[in-house]
């Protein structure tokens, strides 16, 4: 696992290229923002694989704390957003 919890991240602002179908579990909402890692929730196969039937490597998962004021411009101080995301959509922020 590549991020601790307490580790300041943010999302990738990737938009893969769309070879064939294609599946992305990160919301689009949250590219680009930073979080802070909760915890991290262990390996799975990476769900943008499993839904076509492709072969799957596991894929560190955390839970990620978001600031909810900053990503939809409501909600009072202290109010979070807590979304799983996959390490591949992470990076240190």
């Amino acid at each position: 696992m590549r991020f601790a919890a307490g580790a300041e991240v943010r999302v990738k602002r990737d938009f893969p290229e769309l070879h064939g179908p294609c599946h992305i579990r990160t919301p689009h909402y949250l590219r680009g923002r930073p979080g802070r890692v909760e915890r991290p929730l262990g390996s799975f196969p990476n769900p943008e694989d499993l839904a076509f039937g492709r072969p799957a490597a596991r894929v560190p998962l955390y839970h990620v704390r978001f600031d909810q004021p900053a990503l939809f411009n409501e909600g009072q101080s202290g109010d979070t957003l807590l979304v799983e995301i996959f390490e591949h959509w992470l990076e240190e922020a």
